[in-house]
C-alpha cells in the first residue's frame, strides 16, 4: 500500500490519501479524540502525540496536528497508523456512525432559497473544497445571512476567512439576490 500525502492551505493540516475509498458517502468530522470514539482509524489516528484532528472524505484523510510539532517528527507515524489500519480489514467507521457530514435541514418560508443555496455549495463549492482536505455544510439561512461550518483541513485555516468572504459569498450573492452576507459556525 502506497499513501500519497498533500499540503493543505492550513499549514496544521495535511491530507493522506491511501488509494481507496475511505468513505462510501458523506464526510466525517472528528474535532477532538473524545469524538473517535465510533472510529477504529480516528482511534488509531488520535493515539499519534500531537494530534488535535482527523476527518475523513470519500478518498482521504485530513490530520490537523499542534502549532508546535513538525511535520517531519509525526508523518511517519501517521502513515503507519492509516496502512495498518487498512491493512487489519477494520471498518473506517462503526455501526451507525454519522457520516453524513451534510446540510442541516431548514424549515420556514425561505425553502426555495435554501434548496438554491445547497445546490452551489454541493455542485460548485464542496468538490473544490474536498480537493483542499476539508468540508463547508450549510448550517442555517435567517434574514439573508447564510451560516455555514467548516470542517477538516477548512477549521481554523488562516485562509478560512478569505475563502468564505471572497469566493463562497460572492458566489452565492451572485446567484441568490436574497444572500447578503456568509459567516462560519462552531460545530
Amino acid at each position: 500500500m502506497f499513501i500519497q500525502t498533500e499540503s493543505t492551505p492550513n499549514p496544521a493540516t495535511l491530507k493522506f490519501l491511501p488509494g481507496q475509498a475511505v468513505l462510501a458517502t458523506g464526510t466525517a468530522d472528528f474535532p477532538s479524540a473524545e469524538a473517535a470514539g465510533a472510529s477504529p482509524l480516528a482511534t488509531r489516528i488520535f493515539a499519534v502525540s500531537g494530534v488535535t484532528g482527523v476527518f475523513f472524505g470519500s478518498d482521504f484523510v485530513t490530520v490537523t496536528k499542534e502549532d508546535a510539532i513538525d511535520w517531519n517528527h509525526i508523518k511517519p507515524a501517521l502513515l503507519g497508523a492509516i496502512m495498518e489500519h487498512f491493512q487489519s480489514g477494520q471498518p473506517v467507521l462503526q455501526g451507525e456512525a454519522d457520516s453524513s457530514g451534510g446540510h442541516a435541514e431548514h424549515t420556514g418560508e425561505d425553502g426555495e432559497i435554501v434548496n438554491q443555496i445547497k445546490e452551489l455549495l454541493d455542485t460548485r463549492v464542496r468538490p473544490a473544497v474536498a480537493q483542499d482536505g476539508g468540508d463547508i455544510t450549510f448550517h442555517g439561512f435567517d434574514k439573508g445571512i447564510v451560516y455555514l461550518h467548516m470542517q477538516g483541513a477548512c477549521a481554523n485555516c488562516p485562509s478560512s476567512t478569505l475563502t468564505l468572504k471572497m469566493g463562497i459569498e460572492n458566489l452565492l450573492r451572485h446567484y441568490i439576490p436574497e444572500v447578503l452576507e456568509v459567516r462560519p459556525v462552531a460545530a
